[in-house]
């Protein structure tokens, strides 16, 4: 009867990092699946301890720091899009502008905090709020985008956790109408390439809050996912003009190029540092 590692030597492995193909290698009796896992721990240790040191003696910066600046480094050099910083509490209000009221499943995942506030779960409301203004100050194209976290109740699996960082960009007034859907495609790709991942697709959607969207995924992973206006939403914000916008999760863009399994290595965390477990 052939041998499995036992669940403590899979969680252990699942720790460092090991290939899922390691974890379900079936052994001919326990002192080999025992020796096998011995010399497992060993090799992804050392590979975690030194992956730690490279990053502290060299790199400085965790890939979701590195991937976060690519993004900027293009839209601010070679879109000319503005970076802005909004406020991480919002109101109910903000909330409902979006169709997010009491009956929308995504309240039930809202942190909500006293007085009808909540830590805002998506950009889109503060990012709706600001380029209507500008727009409407400016009479001009308005290209912005904004990085920071986000908060929602998700169910803890591999690709979700409460606290995450989005990436939103939106570009106001300036495609003409029909050609919105190009304009994202054109800034998926652009964008995907200023980060240096080259596997993936491009998926036309819906989604519940902006029907019509266009999704970047790789390895069945959502990683964005864009929307475009003229949209039933725009006129509670005051603007009638084209728009493309698209959000990206950073902390799925690390998990994908650093060929991780699960989010939460690359997260805000005290237990992972960069993808390497620090209580080795």
């Amino acid at each position: 009867m052939s041998e499995l590692l036992t669940v403590s030597q899979r969680q252990r492995l699942v720790e460092l990092s090991a290939p899922i193909d390691l974890l379900d290698l079936e052994f001919s009796d326990k002192s080999e699946r025992d020796q096998f896992y011995k010399a497992k721990e060993v090799e992804l240790s050392k590979a975690n301890k030194e992956k730690i040191i490279s990053l502290l003696s060299g790199e400085h910066r965790p890939l979701l720091c590195t991937i976060e600046s690519d993004l900027v480094k293009w839209l601010t050099e070679k879109e000319a899009f503005t970076q802005v910083v909004t406020p991480i509490i919002i109101s109910e209000k903000a909330l409902d502008k979006m169709t997010i009221t009491a009956e929308h499943p995504l309240t039930s995942q809202v942190f909500w905090l006293e007085g009808k506030k909540c830590l805002r779960p998506m950009l889109a409301p503060n990012l709706y709020e600001l380029m209507g203004d500008m727009h409407r100050v400016l009479r001009q194209p308005v290209k912005i985008f904004e990085s920071g976290p986000c908060f929602r109740k998700e169910t803890q699996g591999a690709l979700h956790m409460n606290e995450f960082t989005m990436l939103n960009l939106v570009e106001l007034a300036a495609t003409p109408e029909g050609g919105q859907m190009e304009r994202l495609k054109q800034l998926a790709h652009d964008a995907m390439a200023a980060m240096g991942i080259l596997n993936y697709e491009l998926e036309i959607t819906t989604s519940e809050v902006y029907g019509k969207t266009l999704d970047i995924v790789a390895d069945g992973i959502e990683l964005a996912s864009g929307a475009f206006g003229p949209h039933p939403l725009d006129a509670k914000w005051g603007i009638f003009d084209t728009w493309v916008g698209i959000g990206f999760g950073l902390e799925r863009l690390a998990m994908v190029k650093g060929g991780y399994q699960n989010i939460k290595r690359v997260g805000r965390s005290l237990a992972y540092l960069d993808g390497a477990r620090l209580n080795v």
